[in-house]
């Protein structure tokens, strides 16, 4: 069997990724190797910077993934901010910065950029997006982050009312990681070291 790791510490993030390749040929082992979250414009450029510091460190195939919930009445605000923000007001701090918002403003968009490094080749980045609805209260058990307040396009519920499998089939995670294995699958990868 192949292997790859994904370099991180979220434990939420690393079982959507573990479910998403179980029926895959390729085994996924988390690694957290922790690496600086830039200041910047762009997921993609944090994804890059994080790629560039990984692989001075790491020797082996690894992905890793930068995502963030952009919101339409705060001209896309926390985007790649959005883990700092969770860290200091969560989603109860974010509700409360929306009251007052018309209905419209409440849409947003949440966007996952996942980085792909493998010795001696260019990195590749798998973009994944997904549009929905600020909730107006918290909903939901499940997942971690922003779920309990996104309501993606189309359905009744927040994603933390989802299980892992059925939030895979709508989130910007669950897209960024297909496009990960299709490229995969299409044979676009070299070689993995096993362990």
């Amino acid at each position: 069997m192949k292997t790859v790791y994904f370099i991180t510490s979220n434990k939420g993030k690393f079982l959507e990724a573990k479910k998403k390749f179980s029926e895959s040929e390729i085994n996924i082992i988390k690694k957290d190797l922790g690496y600086p979250e830039i200041q910047a414009e762009s997921l993609e450029e944090v994804a890059n910077f994080g790629i560039e510091y990984i692989q001075k460190r790491f020797d082996k195939s690894f992905f890793l993934e930068d995502a963030g919930l952009f919101i339409d009445g705060f001209n896309g605000f926390p985007g790649v901010y959005s883990a700092y923000i969770f860290h200091k007001i969560g989603c109860s701090g974010i509700i409360k910065l929306m009251e007052g918002l018309e209905e419209n403003n409440r849409k947003a968009h949440f966007k996952s950029v996942i980085g792909f490094k493998e010795p001696n080749s260019k990195p590749e980045l798998f973009i994944g997006e997904v549009y929905g609805t600020i909730s107006k209260k918290p909903l939901g058990k499940y997942g971690f982050g922003y779920d309990p307040i996104f309501i993606p396009d189309g359905e009744e519920k927040t994603f933390a009312q989802m299980d892992t499998v059925e939030k895979n089939q709508f989130s910007h995670r669950g897209k960024s990681l297909n496009k990960l294995l299709d490229f995969f699958k299409n044979g676009k990868i070299e070689t993995f070291k096993s362990l």
